[in-house]
């Protein structure tokens, strides 16, 4: 095992982590603070009028974040996952019990924004389109693995039991991104792809690319902020834990 590698695996500990948690989650939340002003600016006062769907178009700059964010967040869980099994590292539990919450939010931002979207423009607040029902999925998904993790006394066991529903679940992420395209849907097709120009106006562009970094930072910011009370709570019987100077005061 190379050098670096070990200087990575460091950081696996419950002990590393937590003061690096403590210092980095605070600058995250302050860009995440910088990016959400700039970008609700732009997406609600700069980006200009949309000639078909009007006004009611930029809840789409909560919306679409929010749904990048919500299938993200799994597919990082799932990466945690594969890393506690694959290396039996305590941290890996810890850090999908942290992003679940945040992915659960997200999910629920989504399909709420999302029926505020498609009352006017469809005529329904819920149709079960693929796409909404796929992503329905994964907010079920959200919950079933906090309630599986919650009840479940053992750390580990929960931890490994929230591993295989993120495994086994992740399978779903596609589904949501790919509906579109597989099925006949209300849902309209990707106004962003890697693979094409966008069929947007520029600042809407960035209106709505700002807004995804500004719920990117705070994601990072309050699962670092909450895997550190996790740690707190699993280690507080660790000698580490005791010295630490929050602890004696």
């Amino acid at each position: 095992m190379s050098q670096r590698l070990v200087n990575w695996f460091k950081f696996a500990s419950p002990a590393t982590f937590y003061p690096l948690a403590g210092k980095a989650w605070p600058w995250f939340a302050a860009l995440g603070t910088a990016f959400a002003a700039v970008g609700l600016w732009i997406s609600f006062f700069v980006a200009p009028t949309d000639f078909q769907q009007g006004e009611g178009y930029r809840i789409i700059f909560i919306h679409v974040p929010a749904s990048w964010m919500s299938m993200f967040i799994y597919c990082v869980m799932a990466l945690w996952a594969a890393i506690g099994i694959t290396f039996n590292t305590r941290l890996s539990g810890m850090m999908s019990s942290a992003l679940a919450p945040t992915g659960a939010l997200f999910a629920f931002i989504s399909l709420w924004t999302g029926a505020l979207w498609g009352k006017p423009m469809w005529g329904a607040w819920w149709v079960w389109d693929a796409r909404l029902t796929s992503e329905l999925i994964l907010l079920f998904l959200y919950l079933g693995y906090i309630a599986l993790t919650a009840a479940i006394d053992d750390p580990r066991r929960a931890d490994k039991a929230g591993a295989i529903v993120s495994l086994v679940g992740v399978v779903n992420v596609p589904i949501i991104y790919f509906s579109v395209k597989w099925w006949n849907t209300l849902h309209q097709g990707a106004s962003v792809s890697m693979t094409k120009a966008p069929t947007m106006a520029t600042t809407m562009l960035w209106g709505m690319l700002i807004m995804a970094l500004a719920f990117w930072m705070y994601s990072i910011a309050i699962a670092l902020y909450r895997v550190r009370a996790i740690i707190l709570e699993r280690e507080r019987h660790a000698t580490w834990v005791a010295e630490l100077p929050e602890m004696q005061a």
